[in-house]
């Protein structure tokens, strides 16, 4: 049996929470993507500081 792929154009996107720039499911989020919450580290680790709010 073999598995249908998505194309890259239907995955799901969130913004992030510190620089509100939208980024898109991968597949190794894909047991807590619901918990994912920054597009990425620099945004995780600036996310008191203000890093990337306009």
């Amino acid at each position: 049996m073999k598995k249908k792929r998505i194309e890259k154009a239907n995955l799901p996107t969130k913004p992030c929470t510190v620089c509100q720039r939208p980024f898109t499911w991968r597949k190794k989020w894909s047991k807590v993507w619901d918990q994912v919450l920054y597009c990425s580290d620099a945004c995780r680790r600036g996310r008191r500081g203000g890093f990337g709010r306009m």
